[in-house]
């Protein structure tokens, strides 16, 4: 872009309906760049279809039995523990993944 700062910061996620697009990256904020010019990505939303891969888990009962599986299987084992989006198969918004660490946290601090 011909501006030195496009948005003062690395990523501003965008959440409303009527924007069309969920992000923007401003790369030479991840290295403190002082360049003239910089350089942005605009990231677009894909509706998700039975033949691409989902960005996000999509909790059919098949998926959902199988996380089941891994589940019970974990419950086995001394020090496995599951956090994050992958760890819990579904979606978090930061605020409500912060509260999950903290949570999950406090429970490998109680079993070790």
């Amino acid at each position: 872009m011909n501006t030195n700062n496009f948005q003062g910061n690395a990523v501003i996620n965008y959440t409303d309906i009527e924007t069309p697009f969920t992000r923007i990256i401003e790369h030479k904020h991840f290295e403190f760049g002082q360049q003239e010019k910089t350089v942005i990505s605009i990231e677009y939303p894909q509706l998700w279809k039975e033949e691409t891969e989902p960005y996000y888990p999509v909790n059919t009962d098949q998926n959902n039995q199988i996380l089941d599986k891994y589940m019970q299987k974990a419950n086995f084992e001394k020090n496995v523990f599951f956090g994050g989006r992958l760890g819990s198969y579904k979606y978090y918004n930061m605020d409500q993944i912060v509260s999950e660490s903290l949570k999950l946290y406090a429970k490998v601090n109680n079993k070790i």
